[in-house]
């Protein structure tokens, strides 16, 4: 059976795979900087035979297994390569050699599973019909996000694909553990950058100022009633703000504060009303105290839609794979991650697998001690494999 194929060779791929990701890992690059990771991959890819083109959005790399009867239909696979700005502080032989660079939210084993599910179904090609399409996608962590600029690159096309899936790490979950969501699963992510100019003086004299500290804090509190009362309660929404810069000294009304923050939810269409609520609130309450204020919203990640259909063929298809004990549903998130944009152009269906030993969680991702039970990519890349298997032979 092709399953008990895929099983075996996830096994035996898995020392070069882990080797794989050992290299990714301690040589992490940042959104957009993917060079010498871009390259490796590529090797990689070409040691196997695989046709592949490189230099898509950049640094991103689309590969094309043909199986049988390769235009009947197309199943991509997408993996992210990106690093974050992140001291580690892990103390492993393939800890990261790149200063202020860290693989923490698991981009490595990603990439390193969708190289090992390239393997299984190059072997195994002539079992299913149709074409997989691989995607090694840049810039998941940086705005505008990597997919959105693959897509404008045509990575949608020349075949389009008729499904597309991806995994992510889950340090929540035990190693061999699959979670599945079906529709609306993880949050649009928007960022916002407002400028106040005031003018400054003694913060004795504060009658002679227009006080932008002051102002800031007002603006800060007020914008939370755009998501408290202008907002469907039964909407999520998150409105939060990272980041104020603003004055150099306990007795000076500094000129200029800047506010950077980010707004997130599960609805395009409030969405976008959120954005007219908090550009006219922001320049009302400034303009209502004598400021002058620019405020700048691009538009970052859509919601991410899990296809139902789509999702619930993986999540049986998981059951299959890993044991219906071992499959769970996962929480909504309200954490942003660019996979959305594919999702709005293609059904997808993005998945995780538990990365956990033995139960025992460590450290969060994006956090420096961010690491995996690495037996977890015997399951990614099955799992890959197995979805792309199913769904062109469905």
């Amino acid at each position: 059976m092709i399953i008990d194929q895929i099983r075996e060779k996830a096994g035996l791929y898995y020392p070069e795979v882990q080797a794989i990701r050992h290299h990714i890992h301690a040589n992490p690059e940042l959104s957009f900087q993917e060079y010498n990771t871009a390259e490796f991959i590529s090797g990689k890819l070409t040691e196997m035979g695989i046709s592949h083109t490189t230099g898509v959005a950049g640094t991103g790399i689309v590969a094309l297994i043909e199986g049988r009867n390769p235009g009947k239909k197309c199943v991509a696979l997408r993996a992210d390569m990106d690093a974050l700005p992140i001291q580690e502080k892990n103390e492993t032989a393939y800890c990261s050699k790149n200063d202020g660079v860290m693989h923490a939210c698991g981009h490595d084993v990603h990439s390193s599973c969708l190289l090992g599910a390239a393997h299984i179904l190059n072997d195994i090609k002539d079992s299913f019909e149709g074409t997989v399409k691989l995607i090694f996608q840049p810039g998941e962590e940086k705005h505008p996000g990597g997919a959105s600029l693959m897509i404008k690159d045509g990575v949608l096309e020349n075949p389009k694909p008729d499904a597309i899936f991806a995994l992510h790490v889950y340090p929540h979950q035990v190693t061999g553990t699959l979670g599945f969501r079906a529709g609306q699963y993880m949050a649009s992510a928007d960022e916002i950058y407002i400028t106040i100019e005031g003018k400054g003086g003694h913060a004795a004299l504060p009658h002679q100022t227009v006080d932008t500290i002051a102002i800031a804090a007002m603006l800060i509190t007020g914008l939370q009633q755009v998501v408290s009362r202008k907002s469907n309660p039964l909407i999520p929404s998150v409105l939060t703000f990272g980041k104020i810069a603003g004055g150099f000294a306990t007795n000076v009304i500094p000129d200029k504060v800047e506010i950077l923050g980010t707004f997130r939810t599960m609805d395009e269409t409030w969405r976008y009303e959120a954005h007219k609520w908090i550009k006219d609130f922001t320049k009302n309450t400034c303009e209502a105290y004598g400021a002058k204020v620019t405020i700048e919203i691009p538009p970052g990640y859509p919601s991410l839609f899990n296809d139902p259909a789509l999702t619930a063929k993986a999540e049986e298809w998981g059951r299959a794979y890993v044991g219906t004990e071992n499959v769970h549903e996962l929480d909504l998130r309200m954490a942003g991650e660019d996979f959305s944009f594919y999702t709005h152009h293609v059904p997808g269906c993005f998945f995780r697998i538990g990365t956990s030993k033995g139960g025992q969680f460590t450290a969060p991702v994006h956090n420096p001690y961010f690491d995996i039970d690495e037996e977890a990519m015997k399951t990614g890349m099955g799992m890959m494999a197995w979805c792309a298997v199913q769904e062109l032979n469905a």
